[in-house]
């Protein structure tokens, strides 16, 4: 099993910049695609971005050249830089892991609260 524990959340205003982190424990991290997830009142979750386990990265299109994903295995931690910021980030980020062998992501973390006032 994979726990996953997020911080680095707070208050930012448009345009600024903001880290979070997450901290994986259990077994093979680094062999882990992991990604970061985001849900904003009343809408449903979405993907942010993503890496695997050997450093591709993939990330949705209203985050591409604004955000960027990173993982430090040694640690068992993956980042997500955040510039530009707007106030239609707002939302809980959630950090969440895909095992190697599974086909989707199975474990998350409890979430860190980003809100950007304009």
């Amino acid at each position: 099993q994979v726990q996953l524990v997020e911080s680095g959340g707070g208050l930012v205003q448009a345009g600024g910049s903001l880290r979070l982190s997450c901290a994986a424990g259990g077994r093979s991290f680094s062999r882990n695609t992991m990604g970061w997830f985001r849900q904003a009142p009343g809408k449903e979750r979405e993907f942010v971005a993503g890496i695997t386990w050997n450093g591709m990265t993939d990330y949705a299109d209203s985050m591409k050249g604004r955000f960027t994903i990173a993982r430090y295995n040694a640690k068992n931690t993956v980042y997500l830089q955040m510039n530009s910021l707007k106030p239609e980030d707002t939302a809980v980020y959630y950090c969440a892991a895909k095992p190697v062998s599974n086909l989707s992501y199975d474990y998350w973390g409890q979430g860190t609260q980003v809100t950007v006032s304009s």
